[in-house]
């Protein structure tokens, strides 16, 4: 018997499928498609024959974590110990898992806000405990009224992740003095702050829980060097937790992949003292500038756009389609590739808005718009 039953193909796989089958433009998955810095893969080449072969630490590279703690330091003016509160993971995913399977107990809650990225659930189950979707509104912000509800005694943790997939909105100062007066009234709730676009951000700053003090014993962070820097392959990424609840995690992350890559982690360790990762959120705001020109001349409507590498937009003015039937046929008679946003809803929730990745190049994105235009 599955302890999976109702998980089948992820709709990812089944597009970028469909994307090849059909020789589709693929603006679906989440992956950027231009090169990787030069710096980044002379620094890999170099140590290719250096002797970074065998296991790092557990917890990581000692040296990458204390740039981590610097790097966090210098971002959001808040100190962190590296070895006892950073733990590098196999990609934002691993820590996430990990975190999940070592705080939450069977016949416990989580918070999951819809739409909510995939990867959230299954952990949860697996843990024998009960994910509660809560529907974020029409326009993607929380909805306070609705979280205060669904939180009682047996939630154990509320998943937030600004800024957000797929939707690309960001929380405000406000969503986190409410989040901060939920947590104070329920002193069992710990927060996991999925934060993997928190350098992808543009005419607003990124607020993450490292600027909340009042979060910081009760948070469990996650971030991700394949988002940040382009290299999602690598698949690595890195937790930031208290040292009682980091604790806990790296007894689960030491039984699931004991440590990550060693040459990622040198590599990374050389690269951050090279790149400046302020200026990520500006390389990402022209392309999406430039998808978002190429795109006014269709009849798709975009949503507005404040972080990641995402670009939402309703259909609706094209089609009165579901949004899977809607996407499908984009492929097969556009060639272009997309995500239906239902798919991020517990139920399935359809407001006829589909999901584009712009982390392309200008020509990808160039002929992309130019089928679109057909619509």
């Amino acid at each position: 018997m599955s302890k999976l039953p109702h998980i089948g193909t992820s709709i990812f796989t089944v597009m970028s499928q469909m994307a090849t089958e059909h020789q589709a433009i693929n603006l679906s998955q989440g992956f950027p498609n231009f090169p990787v810095d030069e710096r980044l893969t002379a620094i890999l080449a170099k140590l290719a024959t250096a002797n970074v072969h065998q296991y790092t630490p557990m917890s990581g590279l000692p040296s990458l974590l204390d740039k981590i703690a610097v790097l966090t330091q210098q971002s959001y003016g808040r100190a962190v110990t590296p070895k006892e509160e950073i733990l590098i993971t196999a990609g934002a995913t691993e820590g996430i898992f990990a975190t999940i399977q070592a705080l939450v107990k069977a016949q416990e809650e989580v918070i999951i806000l819809d739409p909510s990225y995939d990867c959230y659930e299954a952990p949860i189950l697996l843990s024998n405990a009960k994910p509660v979707r809560v529907a974020l509104n029409i326009d993607f912000t929380p909805n306070w009224e609705t979280i205060n509800a669904a939180v009682n005694e047996k939630t154990r943790l509320i998943i937030i992740n600004n800024p957000h997939n797929p939707t690309g909105k960001m929380w405000t100062a406000s969503d986190f003095e409410q989040l901060e007066k939920l947590v104070h009234a329920f002193p069992n709730l710990l927060v996991l702050s999925d934060e993997v676009y928190e350098y992808i951000t543009f005419e607003q700053p990124h607020i993450s829980v490292h600027h909340r003090p009042k979060l910081w014993e009760r948070s469990i962070s996650i971030s991700s060097f394949g988002k940040s820097f382009h290299i999602t392959g690598w698949k690595i990424g890195y937790v930031i937790a208290p040292e009682d609840l980091m604790r806990e995690i790296k007894k689960v992350h030491q039984f699931l992949v004991f440590s990550v890559s060693s040459i990622a982690q040198h590599a990374l360790n050389d690269y951050i003292d090279v790149v400046d990762i302020k200026t990520l959120g500006q390389f990402y705001q022209q392309k999406r500038d430039f998808f978002q020109s190429l795109m006014k001349d269709t009849k798709l409507k975009l949503l507005p756009c404040e972080g990641t590498y995402f670009q939402v937009a309703s259909y609706a003015a094209i089609s009165e389609e579901n949004d899977i039937d809607f996407t499908k046929r984009l492929v097969t008679e556009f060639g272009v590739a997309t995500i239906p946003i239902s798919i991020f809803y517990a139920n399935g929730d359809d407001h006829q808005c589909i999901r584009f990745c712009f982390a392309k190049d200008e020509e990808t994105l160039t002929r992309a718009a130019e089928r679109l235009r057909q619509l």
